[in-house]
């Protein structure tokens, strides 16, 4: 299981005192408030990392605005523009009963009727929920909506969730 997540986003400055909005990925703020400090990720996946220091979070309409230790100025502030805040799994947003964190999805089995139908390469939000990207064995990738009706059983330790219709990946 994956030990680290992308917890949010670092958006545009916020005012003069170096704040920045931060945008988190599971919509709650509760476990980024409490953070102390956290690691900024630039570059995606295997990009440069630093820790921060925080100074200071706050509300504000579209998730948090928070103050980074050193960061003291608009400017400043714009340099981290585009950051993953990367947390650990304890620091994590808490899950509800039935809830997966996406990085523990990835890479499960599909299966249907007893064999492997496809591996979860990813979640993805659509228009209408959210979708399961699936890599095919004989390659290429379908989209499965990520819905009881589609989705059966899910067993992150066994490594599998359970394909209800095979047909969609068709």
């Amino acid at each position: 299981m994956t030990e680290r997540f992308t917890a949010a986003l670092v958006g545009g400055p916020f005012g003069l005192a170096g704040f920045v909005k931060v945008r988190s990925l599971s919509g709650e703020t509760a476990h980024l408030r409490g953070l102390a400090e956290a690691t900024l990720r630039f570059g995606g996946p295997g990009g440069r990392e630093e820790r921060f220091a925080i100074d200071e979070t706050a509300p504000c309409a579209q998730g948090l605005l928070v103050r980074f230790r050193g960061i003291d100025s608009p400017e400043a502030a714009r340099a981290l523009t585009g950051a993953e805040i990367i947390v650990p799994r304890a620091q994590a947003a808490p899950l509800a009963e039935g809830e997966f964190y996406i990085e523990d999805l990835k890479g499960l089995r599909l299966h249907c009727n007893g064999e492997t139908a496809a591996v979860i390469v990813d979640v993805v939000e659509g228009g209408g929920g959210s979708l399961i990207e699936a890599a095919l064995p004989q390659g290429g990738t379908r989209f499965v909506p990520f819905r009881p009706e589609f989705i059966g059983d899910i067993d992150i330790e066994k490594g599998e969730a359970a394909l209800l219709h095979r047909w969609i990946l068709e």
